[in-house]
């Protein structure tokens, strides 16, 4: 059986030392999503809709890049990173669900799968905030790594 990362030899809870590790390009791609009600997701016509908090789907974006830049501020045993890059994208599927896909990019010694995954929540949960004074029936659906390259092995996820 695997043996966790952030415990020491004593169930001590403990910083992953990664100084002997080659810093190397790492990738990671987290999804979250979120499911609105059928008259809330009417008004996302367009792609986004303007609340008295500003634009929906903007401001989820900005939220988002801004938590992954901090997410070692927000999980105890990450790392600092120096992020290359964060993209988040906000799309409407077919279901009128916002999906949400943060891509993250560093040159290190650790991955950077807690960044992608901490962006596209911080970004879902934007999007609940922004709407909760139009309905309390939204649900923040699943937010699952999609894939992360780089590290010791790969991951892609291949779907249920």
């Amino acid at each position: 059986m695997a043996k966790l990362s952030h415990v020491d030899k004593t169930n001590q809870p403990t910083m992953v030392d990664v100084s002997a590790k080659v810093s190397t390009d790492r990738e990671a791609h987290a999804r979250a999503i979120v499911e609105f009600p059928s008259e809330l997701a009417s008004r996302f016509i367009g792609g986004d809709i303007e609340t008295a908090k500003g634009p929906v789907f903007q401001t989820a974006i900005i939220a988002g890049v801004m938590a992954a830049k901090r997410t070692h501020e927000l999980i105890p045993f990450c790392h600092p990173l120096g992020l290359s890059n964060c993209q988040i994208t906000v799309e409407l599927n077919q279901q009128r669900q916002a999906v949400i896909d943060c891509r993250c990019k560093v040159h290190h010694r650790t991955g950077v799968e807690m960044e992608a995954l901490t962006g596209a929540s911080v970004a879902a949960l934007t999007i609940y905030d922004m709407c909760k004074a139009l309905s309390q029936q939204l649900v923040v659906k699943e937010t699952r790594l999609i894939s992360k390259t780089g590290g010791k092995k790969d991951y892609f996820y291949e779907g249920d």
